[in-house]
């Protein structure tokens, strides 16, 4: 079955970097579109990222734009956010998503989702 695990989530300081990873089994990883999305406490999960097919073409959240970067390796199944200069409303847990068929900021399009992984940022 397809599974999606993402690591890297850790407590960091304001103003720090922290690098997360998502390793994809179960599916043809180069099929889908790759996106992250978070949920910090008492809030909705929120887009914050994409990546096609071919990683050819990103988008982001204004909220991140100039400072996280996601990239993929097909060779390796596996899809990472870099996050720099870290604000403590970074905070939340981080989800992977993968889609077959849609790319874009919706997480209902999304067809499979990991399990999370947190991120803290401490001020």
């Amino acid at each position: 079955q397809v599974q999606l695990v993402e690591s890297g989530g850790e407590l960091v300081q304001a103003g720090g970097s922290l690098r997360l990873s998502c390793a994809a089994s179960g599916l043809t990883f180069s099929s889908y579109v790759m996106g992250w999305f978070r949920q910090a406490p008492g809030k909705e999960r929120e887009f914050v990222s994409y990546i096609s097919r071919s990683g050819g073409s990103t988008y982001y959240a204004d909220s991140v734009k100039g400072r996280f970067t996601i990239s993929r390796d097909n060779a390796k199944n596996t899809v990472s956010l870099q996050m720099n200069s870290l604000k403590p409303e970074d905070t939340a847990v981080y989800y992977c998503a993968a889609s077959k068929y849609y790319r874009g900021s919706d997480s209902h399009q999304y067809d499979y989702w990991g399990q999370g992984t947190q991120v803290t940022v401490s001020s």
